[in-house]
């Protein structure tokens, strides 16, 4: 059976950088499954799956454009250390921010005595992403599996909706 929309794909993978810097694997914990088409992963790695069977490995790199997104310098801002009162702020902390746009993930990239710089970005956009991949598996989602837009276990998916 061959990877398409509303099969379930179950798969091994590592995810590197282009410079080799591994970001990411399932060898060593569980394969991960999803539903293919149900943008459950970067566009660039779910195009890549159509037509893939269970048994196929391969590699593909995926730009930017087709993962994260590319980097926007106007998303790093300087936001005076003032605004979070109360709270010991360190570089990597993560928040929502409301902006004019609406809510938005920030993280917090450099502290200094009168100063928070955040980063809206993506901490993966303007990066290339290379996978190796190994399909383990593929079947067609169940009913209950696409109404609900989740993979389920043997034993159902453990949890009321």
């Amino acid at each position: 059976m061959n990877i398409s929309p509303n099969k379930v794909v179950t798969m091994n993978y590592t995810v590197s950088t282009a410079e080799g810097v591994q970001i990411d694997a399932s060898k060593k914990g569980k394969p991960m499954s999803f539903i293919h088409g149900h943008n459950f992963l970067i566009q660039g790695l779910e195009d890549a799956l159509v037509g893939k069977a269970a048994g196929d490995s391969f590699e593909v790199e995926v730009e930017p454009a087709k993962a994260y997104g590319e980097r926007h310098d106007e998303l790093v801002q300087l936001v005076p250390k003032s605004m979070f009162e109360g709270m010991d702020v360190e570089v990597g902390m993560q928040f929502r921010a409301t902006t004019d746009d609406g809510e938005q993930s920030v993280m917090v990239i450099d502290v200094t005595d009168n100063e928070v710089v955040v980063d809206g970005n993506h901490p993966l956009s303007g990066v290339t992403l290379n996978f190796e991949v190994e399909i383990l598996d593929v079947r067609d989602a169940t009913e209950q599996e696409l109404e609900h837009g989740h993979v389920h276990g043997p034993d159902g998916c453990g949890h009321s909706h």
